[in-house]
């Protein structure tokens, strides 16, 4: 049932036919609708981010290029770690983490920049099909790299991917009910939470960084799955029962109603929202100078723990909408500038004596960053119009996308600073 809707929907993307509005479905099919959608989302959210989060969790061994020469397939994921500067206490890379985090945002950035200006143009079904391409293209890329380089292009390719995925599908969820918006937020959050944790677990366990990407090629495909055979039509969905939002989600999808709509349409986004996507993530971008030498853990291993337990804060906060509204947001985002202060005073002092402190504040800032982001969302949803909801959406993601390029340029002179101190 699914497949055939969808199917019916893509055919509405291509030819732009409108149909008659179909008579309301029984209430067993509704509620199947919904558990459909609502898986959907969720896999599309946990899909969609899933090479963000596992080329920021391969940042340190893409940038230390931790290969033996050789066969491949033999690597210690975990080999002794040559300095590049052997004068600094921080066991520094010549090149910050920031360098991949920026070329893991960039191209989102610029995609979420031009996205209001002509995206709408391309049916969802090809922007869905080329975000899933770029997907499995990262990985290959980056495992079959020689040289850091390559690897970085193969970041790029996740990154498009992800930007692409996030404006569409943030844009598709104004044509189906707002809890969508809980289910996509649960599901990008579970992308931060599984994919650090696989990258980790499988490389503590033995497998090579080149293996461990490999592994992770059905995810694209999973994307796909979800989009072409889970999702139904958006025209057989109870919005409310708002004649206008039945007939709006008749229509093909980014309609010509909504490419009319100006920047202005997403005022509804109060200026302390617009700061609190906005977030700070610079905390994530020096989490390469919060090296610890006395432990069992080496430099690569604490990188990765940091990323799985950010990640797992922005899971749990992710998926809390249910259990926690929260309507003033700008807190949130005062909260992460305390973090990112309480920490940075950490890097240049050391005064925090044990690794598990950091490991705490560390999930506590997952946790405020996650709650940024649903609740944020959430607002706009419930504060927007129908007809204005679609391009809120693709258009209050820039903030977000903007805030974290910042952080990672910011990052890049901080590191070469941190680094030189003796």
């Amino acid at each position: 049932m699914g497949g055939c809707a969808g199917s019916q929907r893509r055919l509405s993307d291509s030819e732009g036919e409108e149909t008659d509005p179909a008579p309301r479905p029984p209430l067993q099919d509704r509620q199947g609708a919904h558990w459909k959608n609502a898986v959907g989302f969720w896999l599309l959210g946990l899909c969609n981010n899933f090479s963000y989060v596992v080329m920021l969790s391969a940042a340190h061994d893409i940038l230390s290029h931790q290969r033996a020469p050789g066969n491949q397939s033999h690597v210690d994921p975990d080999p002794t770690p040559t300095p590049h500067n052997s004068s600094s206490r921080f066991d520094c890379n010549s090149v910050s983490t920031a360098a991949v985090l920026l070329a893991d945002i960039l191209p989102t950035l610029i995609i979420k920049l031009l996205a209001p200006l002509g995206l709408h143009l391309l049916p969802y079904s090809p922007r869905v099909l080329t975000s899933g391409i770029c997907a499995a293209g990262s990985f290959i890329l980056v495992a079959f790299s020689h040289s850091v380089g390559t690897s970085l292009c193969g970041v790029v390719l996740a990154s498009i991917s992800s930007g692409l995925g996030e404006v569409t599908f943030l844009s598709l969820t104004s044509f189906y009910p707002r809890a969508v918006i809980s289910w996509w937020s649960s599901g990008t959050g579970g992308a931060g939470l599984l994919g650090a944790l696989s990258y980790l677990g499988l490389t503590q366990a033995g497998l090579s960084p080149q293996h461990t990407l490999l592994s992770m090629l059905g995810i694209p495909a999973l994307m796909l799955a979800s989009y072409f055979l889970l999702l139904t039509s958006p025209g057989s969905q109870d919005l409310g029962g708002e004649e206008e939002a039945e007939i709006a989600a008749q229509q093909p999808l980014i309609n010509s109603q909504a490419t009319e709509l100006k920047p202005g349409s997403s005022s509804h986004l109060s200026l302390r929202e617009r700061w609190t996507v906005f977030k700070v993530r610079t905390v994530v971008a020096v989490f390469e100078l919060l090296f610890f030498r006395n432990t069992f853990l080496s430099h690569a291993q604490q990188y990765r723990w940091y990323q799985m337990l950010y990640q797992a804060g922005v899971f749990a906060s992710r998926s809390s909408l249910r259990c926690c509204h929260i309507r003033h947001t700008w807190a949130l985002a005062l909260l992460q500038c305390l973090n990112l202060a309480f920490l940075l005073a950490d890097v240049w002092l050391s005064f925090l004596p044990s690794i598990y402190l950091v490991f705490v504040i560390i999930l506590y800032e997952g946790l405020l960053g996650g709650a940024a982001y649903v609740n944020t969302f959430h607002n706009i949803a419930l504060e927007t119009s129908d007809e204005h909801r679609e391009f809120a959406m693709a258009t209050a993601c820039i903030s977000d996308t903007l805030g974290i390029s910042l952080s990672g340029l910011l990052a890049l002179p901080l590191h070469d600073f941190l680094c030189r101190l003796s």
